[in-house]
């Protein structure tokens, strides 16, 4: 089953930062792959997908290494994402009718 890991990182404010910070969290054990929603200045969201939980301690010292701050780490199956996205269509669908 897939696992997704959101970290919110702060001071990433360009694609340097993205490219250090993906770099990084590549070489942590059983992180399959990387994807950052980069919001210059804030608090950037980086996703991580693998197939089992991922050891918090070894993704902060990641993204401590590329330079940048962790603020939060959230991890859950792909089925309850999928859940929740269903859940905020129908909601939105709801909205427009």
């Amino acid at each position: 089953m897939t696992t997704l890991t959101t970290i919110d990182v702060t001071g990433m404010t360009c694609a340097h930062c993205v490219s250090a910070v993906t770099t990084e969290l590549e070489k942590v054990d059983a992180v399959e792959r990387v994807s950052v929603e980069l919001h210059d200045g804030g608090t950037s969201h980086v996703t991580l997908f693998s197939d089992d939980e991922l050891p918090q301690d070894a993704l902060r010292a990641a993204v401590d290494e590329a330079g940048y701050e962790v603020t939060g780490i959230s991890s859950h199956g792909a089925a309850q994402e999928f859940a929740q996205l269903a859940e905020v269509r129908e909601q939105e669908a709801e909205k427009d009718s």
